[in-house]
């Protein structure tokens, strides 16, 4: 559910600082340490700077999916030995679904419901 917030910024700028600071606390917990905290911060980061500048929805979601692959799947690559194409695909994948399948319904709804708006 969490990853399905990454589209707010695409609606609410102040999301670009809160999703990094929520980023950084759950990663400080972690299993993975100090290359998580910092690297799963920066794809968090860039995703959210991206996703706000996008022309819309769809592409807003697919910054995640994009900076989430590379960095994330480099991230476990260096730290699990997984192979890199296939960890980069899955994490890619997953993100693609939690981000187009549960992130774009539910901003939509909150549109809907005049909960958000572009701004």
């Amino acid at each position: 559910m969490s990853e399905a917030l990454t589209l707010l910024p695409f609606f609410l700028p102040e999301a670009v600082p809160g999703l990094l600071a929520g980023c950084v606390f759950a990663n400080f917990f972690g299993g993975y340490g100090m290359i998580d905290i910092v690297f799963g911060s920066l794809a968090t980061l860039i995703a959210a700077v991206l996703s706000r500048h996008s022309r819309n929805i769809y592409t807003a979601a697919l910054w995640p999916v994009i900076a989430n692959a590379i960095i994330i799947g480099a991230e476990l690559h260096y730290l699990i030995d997984a192979p890199l194409f296939m960890t980069c695909l899955y994490v890619g994948l997953g993100e693609a679904g939690a981000c187009y399948a549960v992130g774009v319904p539910l901003m939509k709804i909150l549109v809907r419901q005049n909960i958000i708006q572009k701004g």
